[in-house]
């Protein structure tokens, strides 16, 4: 990202990981002291995600209001917003930046204290027990879509899969069905975060090996370039599929088949990211044209190698 008065590349301070590490730590010291009840989220989950839902609204509206409107219907420019890049305090406060770093923080607050309940209740039986370099972050507005959703969306939907068995004791579920699940969540990690990575290192180093091994080859057009190997040689879109399996080996982690409602977070990744991949496709197609046309002729899956 550029700011849009100078033209030079903006300066992210990021400290995720400490505010993490100090949210986590006061919430652990806060119940080791009897302050707070361990699984105090839990217990209060319907009226936080009322509150929640209240601020990132509130959050919306003032951040859509405080711009010029853009030309476009108000509600779509209030999902969608109108500011591309607010920033706040000189440049130390990023909107956007934050509402990640709100979103993601709550959501481990959430996963916590609802793994504190089952073992509050149940006691310490088996519990079933990562974003900088997305396409979201550079293209979206803030808006609703975002605002709220960080607040509201990303912290509580997100963990939908325990709403429906943190109340509900540990299943006896065999070893190797545990680890199977496992592998599967692994599997769709090392798809998805291995094939950001490999974009990553694309962009940032041009000639370096992912991990020493994976050799990039792209084709070009003269200033631009696509990555056709490695992960983005299998499938033009195989993050998602990692994704999706991250969703499927959670869901399957919790033991609990029939509960219908864990099944909500990996399907909801099928819904979401199988029509997203058709307008990224309309959106690259644009973009690059004919070098996205032979791309698609070396890499002709969309998301699934080898079948879809």
């Amino acid at each position: 990202m550029r700011d849009a008065r100078t033209g030079r590349p903006l300066r992210y301070r990021l400290n995720g990981p400490f505010v993490l590490a100090a949210t986590v730590g006061l919430w652990a010291l806060a119940g080791s002291l009897g302050l707070l009840p361990w699984d105090w989220l839990y217990t209060h989950r319907w009226a936080g995600l009322a509150g929640s839902s209240a601020v990132g609204l509130a959050f919306s509206l003032a951040m859509v209001a405080a711009a010029p409107a853009g030309g476009k219907p108000f509600l779509v420019e209030f999902y969608k917003g109108r500011l591309e890049n607010p920033q706040f305090f000189g440049g130390r406060l990023d909107a956007r930046m934050f509402l990640y770093l709100v979103g993601a923080t709550m959501l481990a607050l959430n996963v916590l204290s609802f793994a504190a309940h089952h073992v509050v209740t149940f006691g310490l039986d088996a519990f079933p027990g990562v974003y900088l370099y997305t396409y979201d972050l550079f293209a979206e507005r803030v808006g609703f879509k975002l605002g709220w959703g960080c607040f509201t969306f990303y912290p509580y939907f997100y963990a939908v899969g325990l709403w429906a068995v943190a109340d509900l004791p540990a299943p006896r579920w065999p070893a190797w069905l545990l680890a199977a699940a496992a592998a599967v969540f692994f599997a769709g990690w090392i798809l998805s975060r291995g094939a950001n990575l490999q974009k990553y290192l694309f962009k940032t180093a041009p000639d370096r090996a992912l991990l020493g091994a994976l050799r990039p080859r792209a084709i070009r057009d003269g200033d631009r370039a696509l990555l056709c190997s490695g992960f983005w040689g299998i499938a033009r879109h195989v993050n998602y599929l990692g994704e999706i399996l991250m969703a499927l080996g959670l869901t399957l982690c919790l033991g609990r088949p029939a509960a219908w409602a864990a099944w909500i977070y990996p399907l909801y990744y099928v819904a979401l990211l199988f029509p997203r991949e058709r307008s990224d496709e309309r959106r690259c197609a644009a973009k690059y044209g004919a070098l996205w046309d032979e791309y698609r002729r070396r890499v002709p899956r969309r998301i699934i190698p080898g079948i879809y």
